[in-house]
């Protein structure tokens, strides 16, 4: 019986830069104080996942560079007890990185990302693949150059990747990245037949589905939220789609039948950060999904994963 989860995809490290205000063009700054982390949709749903101490074993896969940064990644997955054995380090590009400068009077942030060896994952990086694990989960699309490439049989190669492990047996899963483009349609939409669970926010379904997620008071549209989530079944999901928000979570199953759960209510003051909120719910919900429990029980536990995140 097959157990665990292996997540592939993005690897990063962001370099974090706090300064008093953000400078117009030319100006200088002064950096107040630095910090380190990981980040990308594998490392931050595996080490969700391994702080759960399920037991579940957990694996990762991606590529990053053979440089310092690089070592600190693998250094975290050791750390955390996940199998780094698909982790492929090349010498064309550096570990991906994003230079966040975070302004100390209004905590607003501005990004400089190097996409770096996240854009060298390709198919022959998942041909190998061969471990006991349930699910696999890939994330995130439109994030990673050469999977987000058109394929002359597939449409799109990530499709032909989610293709080739479902053949071998895995349950797949996706993930994107949230952006503002018309590429979702053209990306996505060739990848639903081959995947399993469907886990995104209401942003990157409505981008999907061309559907109007929330209204002009910026009130959450749930009848949209599952007119959309119909729209990607009938588009090739084959079990559950599943729309997180920070109202709460729906999840849609291939029976027609939709579920929403709302979510924890936190004080403001209890809140440090929202980023990494929607990879913890995900983590929570790839773990009930692998533990097979109702879809009620598992949005309410994914909606409380992402509020400790918080």
């Amino acid at each position: 019986m097959r157990k665990g989860i292996i997540s592939v995809g993005n690897w990063l490290v962001d370099r974090l830069k706090f300064v008093q205000k953000y400078p117009a063009e030319g100006n200088l700054t002064i950096i107040e104080k630095e910090a380190v982390c990981l980040g990308g949709c594998s490392h931050n749903v595996l080490v969700d996942l391994a702080a759960l101490k399920s037991g579940l074993p957990l694996f990762a896969g991606g590529c990053i560079g053979d440089d310092s940064n690089g070592d600190y990644v693998m250094s975290e997955i050791k750390k955390n007890d996940i199998d780094a054995r698909f982790m492929c380090r090349v010498n064309e590009a550096p570990t991906s990185y994003t230079d966040v400068m975070i302004s100390t009077t209004d905590a607003s942030r501005t990004f400089f990302h190097n996409k770096g060896a996240n854009a060298c994952l390709d198919f022959e990086h998942f041909k190998d693949i061969d471990v006991s694990a349930k699910i696999f989960h890939l994330g995130y699309l439109l994030l990673l150059d050469k999977l987000d490439a058109a394929d002359d049989e597939y449409g799109i190669r990530a499709a032909k990747v989610l293709q080739h492990l479902q053949q071998k047996g895995y349950l797949t899963s996706v993930d994107m990245v949230s952006e503002e483009s018309d590429r979702f349609r053209d990306i996505v939409i060739p990848c639903l037949s081959f995947v399993d669970y469907l886990i995104v926010n209401e942003i990157e379904a409505g981008k999907c589905s061309g559907m109007l997620m929330r209204d002009a008071d910026g009130s959450i549209l749930l009848e949209n939220v599952e007119a959309a989530m119909r729209f990607l079944l009938n588009a090739g999901v084959r079990k559950v789609c599943v729309v997180h928000f920070p109202e709460g979570g729906c999840a849609l199953e291939n029976n027609g039948e939709f579920h929403f759960e709302p979510s924890d209510r936190l004080d403001a003051s209890k809140i440090v950060s929202t980023v990494g909120a929607g990879d913890a719910f995900c983590a929570g919900m790839l773990y009930m999904l692998h533990q097979e429990v109702n879809l009620k029980d598992a949005l309410i536990f994914a909606n409380t994963s992402a509020s400790f995140n918080l």
